[in-house]
């Protein structure tokens, strides 16, 4: 199992990782993992600032000689290097070992491509002044719309080469499959609640966690994970909150995400309450999905959300941008989508109260899909299947 971020390191895909590992043991398998030195694994050294990665993971291979490699993937996490003469070469860390390793590769796709929209935005190409002053602004300008959309297909050329060198390859939905070329296994992020018997008794969690100031009867819109700027919270302070609502918000920094991104919540309205936990614990983070009501995902570009999972596992229902990703999962009845505008974001709260026990009965009957033992049972027949389909090449 190779992942750069691993417990007790702070990463969503670290924490994914570290699950499914432990319910895949369950079912037998030995699994080693593969991690940064930061990490609790069983072998380290990997990095995305470390050009030696596909060194370091073909020696491992070489001297553990294992029957299958499972590759939690995301674009950024093994290391990015771009070339500045050919704008559209882009190549990872791990290139070599995709390129060299002979044991079987099953890659999981923990975001998808890249849509144009998202990567190439106005912001990043009105950056500060160059060396030629205002008067080179329209070149820079568009210099800058060139190598980015270089740069873009580049990035997509990723995915695509890493699942033609996978022997199978893995995503959280049906949309994130479609993006790839329709070519991957559908297997859900898997999550379940930490702790029990706390869904019926919000008052208890609250109070565990002290969240103060709210009342009796009054609900709780949760905004918690990494602060990115494609998570698009910067929408939540302008949010007219409906009678009976409150928004508590718990953000976090990742390991390795490097963006400055702060948001002064104490200048925002009262009814937005800033836990200021920062990375939380499985049984901490826990408490505070039994604590809310629904979540709230006002992202501005998403190919999957382990949040919206967590959510869903714990019986909260989504407010979520309307983005093809959360689309799949609204249509099934276990949350709303709306146009990203405070505006659509305040009356979906209201319709979602109004409507509530519809969409905690459809996500009750979701749950079991999701459940860490359902989703290590799909693994393991896919792994099976791969062993099997290699040992017979191996003879024919």
């Amino acid at each position: 199992m190779i992942c750069t971020e691993y417990p007790p390191m702070a990463g969503g895909i670290g924490r994914y990782t570290e699950n499914l590992t432990k319910n895949i043991q369950k079912l037998g398998f030995d699994v080693y993992v593969v991690c940064n030195e930061k990490g609790d694994g069983h072998f380290s050294g990997i990095s995305p600032l470390n050009p030696k990665n596909s060194f370091i993971l073909l020696k491992i291979v070489n001297d553990l000689k294992p029957d299958i490699i499972h590759v939690q993937f995301d674009v950024g996490l093994y290391g990015l290097r771009f070339d500045q003469k050919h704008p559209k070469k882009v190549e990872t860390y791990i290139d070599r070992f995709y390129n060299e390793c002979k044991i079987p590769i099953i890659t999981t796709f923990h975001s998808g491509k890249k849509f144009y929209r998202s990567y190439v935005t106005l912001e990043s190409l009105l950056k500060k002044e160059g060396r030629i002053g205002l008067a080179g602004a329209p070149v820079r300008i568009l210099f800058r719309l060139w190598r980015y959309s270089l740069n873009y297909l580049g990035l997509n050329d990723i995915y695509r080469d890493k699942l033609s060198k996978s022997h199978s390859g893995i995503v959280f939905s049906h949309f994130m499959s479609k993006t790839l070329g329709g070519r991957c296994q559908v297997i859900y992020h898997g999550a379940e609640p930490a702790i029990d018997n706390f869904n019926s008794n919000k008052a208890e969690a609250r109070k565990k966690l002290d969240i103060q100031d709210i009342k009796d009867g009054e609900r709780i819109a949760l905004a918690v994970g990494f602060t990115t700027d494609g998570k698009g919270w910067d929408l939540l302070q302008k949010l007219n909150l409906p009678k009976g609502w409150k928004l508590v918000i718990n953000s976090s920094k990742s390991y390795f995400n490097n963006e400055n991104i702060t948001i002064n919540w104490t200048e925002s309205s009262s009814n937005i309450i800033d836990l200021k936990r920062g990375y939380l614990g499985e049984e901490d983070l826990s408490m505070l999905f039994y604590a809310s009501d629904a979540v709230i995902l006002p992202y501005k570009a998403a190919s999957g959300s382990g949040v919206m999972f967590d959510a869903l596992a714990h019986g909260l229902p989504f407010i979520a941008t309307d983005l093809e990703f959360f689309k799949e999962f609204a249509a099934q009845g276990l949350g709303l989508v709306v146009k990203r505008n405070s505006s659509d974001f305040s009356k979906a709260l209201g319709i979602l109260a109004d409507n509530y026990d519809e969409y905690s009965k459809a996500i009750d009957k979701f749950k079991e899909k999701i459940s860490w033992s359902n989703i290590a049972k799909k693994h393991s027949d896919l792994y099976n299947y791969i062993m099997k389909s290699s040992s017979i090449k191996e003879h024919e």
